[in-house]
Order: structure tokens, then C-alpha cells, then sequence
């Protein structure tokens, strides 16, 4: 297991980072997590940064360049293309949630509407990114959810 989980959020909106940072200090995971605001910005940071990131959290609708542009330039990028990418989206489309599997996508999260959600949400991504070892993920399991049980915890 590694040490500490480097994440890298990319979303524009404010309260959603706060919600995310939030819920990731609630999860017993030793994190380390980044934030950027708009698609241009993450596309520099990814392809210019020393450090490795572990795991991206990438929002759909984004100024400048949207996720699906962003997740199409990491996956056809030599150096980005293993980085693992879970979706967040308020959309819950199938049509676009099969383009974003077709495209490379590890999981998607349709953001909830509670924080306890979110936070079991990204504590199973994160610890499904832990044991995929860079397999492919499975069309069956590309969208987290939580199961009657899980909810209710």
C-alpha cells in the first residue's frame, strides 16, 4: 500500500472542492490532495509536474477544457496515460457515461447529494484505484454506487 495518496481534484466549483477536501480528511487514508479550477490548467500542471499523481478526480464541466477533452489528452499522453481518472459528474446520461468509459475512464461518480455519500463514494474509488493495479475496469463496475448498506452507514 502506498505510504500517502496523492489526488489531484480538478473542478471550477468552489463548494464542491470544499466538499471533497472535507470528505477526504473523514476517510482513514493518508492524502495529499490538489486542486485546479478549469481544464487548461490541469492539462499543464499534469504534463509539466515532477511528482506523480495517484489518483484524479475529474469534473465534467470545466471553463476552458471540459473532462471528457482532458480525460481524451491524458489517455492518448504517453506519460499521463496510466494515471487512473474517476469521473464526477451531476450527470447521470448513459450515453455520456459510455463515451467517458470508451474513453479510458477508470470509474464515475454521480456527485450525491449528501456528504456521507460522497465520502464512502471516494473511499471506495480510491481504494478500487488501489487494488486494479492498472487492470481495466469492468463495464459492470465503471459506476460507483453504494448499495443499500452502504447508505445507510
Amino acid at each position: 500500500m502506498i505510504d500517502s495518496i496523492n489526488i489531484l481534484l480538478a473542478d471550477d466549483d468552489l463548494d464542491d472542492c470544499l466538499l471533497f477536501k472535507e470528505a477526504l480528511a473523514e476517510l482513514p487514508l493518508n492524502t495529499h490532495l490538489e486542486t485546479v479550477k478549469d481544464g487548461e490548467y490541469l492539462m499543464q500542471k499534469l504534463t509539466s509536474q515532477t511528482k506523480n499523481q495517484h489518483v484524479l478526480f475529474l469534473d465534467l464541466n470545466m471553463p476552458c477544457k471540459n473532462g471528457i477533452e482532458c480525460l481524451l489528452e491524458i489517455k492518448q499522453n504517453e506519460k499521463l496515460k496510466n494515471l487512473p481518472v474517476v469521473i464526477l459528474s451531476t450527470s447521470s446520461e448513459s450515453e455520456i457515461v459510455e463515451t467517458l468509459f470508451k474513453h479510458g475512464s477508470n470509474y464515475y461518480i454521480r456527485k450525491p447529494n449528501e456528504f456521507n455519500s460522497l465520502k464512502k463514494m471516494i473511499y471506495k474509488a480510491i481504494l478500487l484505484i488501489q487494488e486494479d493495479k492498472n487492470e481495466p475496469t469492468k463495464r459492470e463496475n465503471f459506476v460507483i454506487k453504494l448499495n443499500l448498506d452502504e447508505a445507510k452507514t
